[in-house]
């Protein structure tokens, strides 16, 4: 991803914010400007996700990047929002708890460091639906 739309989608990812078409009702994340079904006749509008939904489709990587070996084990998903849009997202649980169809939600957690002394990238993942905060 380049730095600018990296900066430009960073409030989609921090609030998991997208878009509502007004006309069809039909929701988007990342947030487009046109709606493809309605076309120019779409009235495009934000729309901030309740953050619930449920896995259509996981893997559990074993083996990762410098950046990311400590933290494997780790699991990555396709989320179904309720809403309806499907997104990435690491689920935090262990490897033997994910299944297909397991509702989870949203939470704020740190997603990564360009370096040690560099930023620090915070954005959304999940965590099943009946699970404190820790």
């Amino acid at each position: 991803m380049t730095v600018p739309r990296f900066w430009r989608h960073i409030s989609a990812r921090y609030n998991l914010t997208g878009t509502r078409c007004k006309s069809c009702g039909e929701c988007y994340f990342p947030p487009r400007t046109t709606c493809p079904v309605c076309r120019r006749d779409g009235k495009i509008t934000e729309y901030r996700f309740k953050g619930t939904g449920e896995v259509v489709t996981y893997t559990v990587v074993y083996s990762a990047s410098d950046r990311f070996n400590k933290q494997t084990p780790y699991v990555l998903a396709i989320i179904k929002l309720e809403e309806g849009p499907q997104l990435t997202g690491q689920v935090i649980c262990g490897p033997a708890e994910i299944q297909i169809g397991m509702k989870v939600r949203s939470v704020f957690r740190k997603l990564g460091e360009d370096r040690p002394e560099g930023i620090i990238y915070y954005g959304t993942k999940f965590i099943p639906a009946g699970r404190d905060l820790k």
